[in-house]
């Protein structure tokens, strides 16, 4: 495709590790450029991407082995007293939450710069080694989709713990696991999108469950406005992958005519409007049956009680 550069022949285009034009971030801002270490700013994702399109077995697998850990150690749990590891978990959401911050803060900017410099077109269809998946942004991004196997502890906890484990939870966990790879493999445009949402909602959810952990929760931090964020998270994901359906169009009216082609993948982009479609829809249907026909169930055995004690 023809990538054009805002910093076309400024020093800050340079040639990525696959020999692709990108614009260094923190040459174009420099006082962005001075929080960044050297490990970020010298980082090759070329090595770790070629190993997963080489091994698109390797979600499959950890997928199945996290199926079969919950069908086993649920089975295990049934007869033993749950496990008190409330600092360990504490730990475990204080490491995910500054992870999460840490790679929103730096995904973020790529996000805004490409957004306000190319606009929303580009953004969906450029391909994202020229975009954002070099330089520290392509580390970010690359860690957040290897990030998706830790994640899977998250189920450990629930089960040592003997906590509910709803649908929502580990069908969200595998899903994602699975479409992050796939996306990251075949350079989904949108995946900046999705990292940064993603990085923002994790940050704030697993700092609210480390709180929760320790017992320091603040009065005015509701339950709700997690499941809130994390609703908005998918609203926004189905209206990112309806604008990437637009453009795919576009492209196929054109019938592939263009001189700056449009690389959305319909596939990928079907996948990503399935997985947030449902995602919406259960953390809909979760939001409803916790808050709303809780709170009301709770209001009528109040007037009951009531009513009992007036008798």
């Amino acid at each position: 495709m023809v990538y054009r550069a805002v910093s076309e022949g400024s020093e800050c285009l340079t040639k990525n590790a696959a020999g692709l034009p990108f614009e260094s971030l923190p040459c174009l801002y420099p006082k962005l450029g001075e929080t960044y270490t050297g490990f970020e700013l010298s980082y090759n994702p070329v090595p770790v991407r070629d190993f997963m399109v080489a091994h698109p077995e390797v979600p499959i697998v950890a997928c199945i082995l996290y199926l079969n850990f919950i069908l086993v150690g649920r089975s295990y749990m049934n007869d033993k007293k749950p496990r008190s590891w409330r600092n360990a978990l504490a730990g475990w959401n204080l490491l995910l939450s500054v992870f999460s911050v840490c790679g929103f803060a730096r995904v973020f900017p790529h996000l805004v710069h490409n957004w306000r410099e190319y606009g929303m077109r580009d953004c969906l269809c450029n391909d994202p080694e020229n975009m954002y998946g070099s330089g520290p942004t392509g580390l970010w991004v690359q860690l957040f989709v290897l990030s998706k196997f830790p994640e899977l502890l998250d189920t450990f906890f629930i089960v040592i713990h003997k906590k509910p484990l709803i649908l929502l939870h580990w069908y969200h966990h595998f899903t994602v696991l699975l479409y992050c790879w796939h996306s990251y493999v075949h350079k989904a445009p949108a995946g900046i999108f999705f990292v940064t949402m993603n990085y923002a909602v994790h940050g704030i959810m697993y700092g609210y469950y480390f709180l929760m952990a320790v017992k320091a929760k603040p009065r005015w931090m509701n339950a709700k406005f997690i499941t809130i964020a994390q609703i908005s998270q998918m609203v926004v994901g189905v209206g990112v992958t309806m604008a990437s359906f637009y453009y795919y169009m576009k492209e196929e009216e054109n019938d592939g005519g263009d001189d700056d082609p449009c690389l959305i993948r319909k596939e990928n982009n079907v996948a990503a409007f399935v997985m947030y479609g449902s995602y919406l829809f259960l953390f809909l249907q979760f939001f409803v049956g916790r808050y709303l026909k809780g709170k009301a169930r709770k209001s009528i055995e109040s007037k009951v009680e009531a009513n009992k004690k007036a008798d």
